[in-house]
């Protein structure tokens, strides 16, 4: 298992991040996608939906327009054009792929005086674990996510599990649904992991609690949640990203 570990300055703080991807025992191949950037505070996680050349495609093509069309000190707006672009470039390709092309796509892009801002459309996760409360930052973009609100069904049913898989908002989507977009502060403690629902599938909130909580190497703590998932039974793709925030040096 490969870790890689950067380190950023951005908003008066000092940054470490460490992240990997791991295939698990689903799937010969690994749809996640990655990128963790070596010269700016910029995370981003993309998850492939199915299990064939589609999702290969929508997920590196959506990471690559993203890294590319998101400015240094960005705004919201430029966010969302970002992702905009990622839609089109996404839907393009998917003119030459007889199956679906599309995927979820979950950033930390951390600016030079506004904190750091979460762009999110789909199922992948951005969370963080603040004085000891670990917080979901983001919504499940998915029929399961909103059934679950509203009561339509239980949890552990298997109308649940089958909404689970039925995404209202992702990259590729012929309506171009815009990524929401949130901004958050950097103090210095906190820590974040941005994850494919490879992670929060197979672990439990609690499960992250202790790993992120007592861990504070970012590049241990990514470890050892991706070596969780394939312990827990490697059900899917698992990729992970954890960001610490410090005070500057």
């Amino acid at each position: 298992m490969e870790i890689s570990k950067v380190a950023w300055s951005a908003a008066g703080r000092r940054l470490t991040a460490a992240a990997g991807s791991v295939t698990g025992n689903r799937y010969q191949d690994n749809y996640d996608v990655l990128h963790l950037d070596p010269g700016r505070a910029l995370a981003v996680v993309a998850d492939g939906m199915g299990a064939g050349p589609g999702s290969a495609a929508a997920g590196r093509t959506a990471v690559d327009v993203f890294v590319r069309d998101v400015p240094v000190g960005c705004v919201p707006a430029a966010l969302r054009v970002a992702v905009d672009q990622a839609q089109q470039e996404v839907r393009r390709a998917a003119r030459t792929l007889d199956e679906l092309t599309g995927c979820t796509l979950t950033a930390f892009v951390a600016d030079t005086t506004a904190g750091a801002w979460i762009v999110q459309i789909g199922d992948s996760r951005a969370y963080r674990l603040r004085g000891g409360l670990l917080e979901l930052l983001t919504a499940d973009h998915t029929v399961a996510w909103v059934g679950l609100l509203h009561g339509w069904f239980a949890h552990d049913s298997d109308d649940a599990r089958m909404a689970r898989y039925r995404l209202t908002r992702y990259v590729g989507h012929p309506e171009s649904p815009e990524p929401d977009v949130l901004n958050v502060s950097l103090r210095p403690g906190d820590i974040f992991l941005l994850c494919s629902d490879g992670v929060s599938d197979q672990l439990s909130f609690e499960r992250l609690i202790q790993l992120l909580g007592t861990n504070p190497d970012p590049a241990a703590a990514a470890h050892f949640i991706l070596e969780d998932t394939l312990e827990a039974g490697g059900a899917d793709n698992a990729t992970a990203v954890v960001i610490k925030v410090e005070p500057a040096i």
